[in-house]
């Protein structure tokens, strides 16, 4: 841990949120001193602070130990190239369209890789009234479903939360052809094109 890059981080932070160093101190039921030791390098903050400390100047503690943030590019674009994230524990979505660090329940999330779908995996899709109409024959039990179905444009995604016990059933407006997306809680994440 490099005192002088945290100190420098720690001031850059405080100074971001508008805060004095007696502000923080107080917050932090610290002295002024400490923060003031902090930010010239002189020391570093306890492990048992740096949570607080995060909350505070709203980083995460990795960021504060490495005593810099990386920001990422802007990326723009298409929406087919997004990033799609799910929680091991509760499931919970997550989507980016670009460089991302995403966490749930305490867990780092890591992006998901879709597989091609085969033909035997697909999804069924039929064009009625201008709507593609999905459904599926997974048997969508408690412990294994779809847990969601996306469609990508380049411009746009539309995402449809699926439930466990409920029959797979997606009404999307006709637009232009695109890639369809969907979680599958045991095997992971799928696309195919229509």
């Amino acid at each position: 841990m490099d005192s002088e890059k945290i100190g420098q981080l720690i001031s850059q932070l405080r100074k971001e949120k508008g805060l004095t160093q007696k502000q923080l101190a107080d917050q932090m039921c610290l002295s002024d001193r400490t923060i003031s030791k902090w930010e010239r390098g002189i020391g570093c903050p306890d492990i048992t602070l740096l949570a607080q400390l995060s909350n505070l100047l709203g980083v995460n503690i990795e960021n504060i130990l490495d005593g810099e943030i990386v920001e990422n590019a802007f990326v723009g674009g298409n929406m087919k190239k997004s990033t799609y994230y799910v929680c091991p524990s509760c499931l919970n979505i997550g989507l980016s369209t670009g460089s991302f660090i995403m966490s749930c329940c305490g867990r780092k999330l890591e992006p998901l890789e879709a597989k091609k779908a085969m033909e035997e995996e697909q999804l069924n899709v039929e064009e009625i009234d201008k709507q593609w109409y999905i459904s599926s024959q997974h048997p969508m039990t408690k412990d294994h479903y779809i847990s969601f179905v996306a469609f990508a444009t380049g411009d746009q995604i539309q995402l449809v939360k699926q439930f466990p016990e409920w029959a797979l059933q997606v009404h999307i407006p006709k637009k232009k052809h695109g890639q369809l997306l969907w979680f599958d809680t045991q095997k992971g994440l799928y696309t195919q094109y229509i």
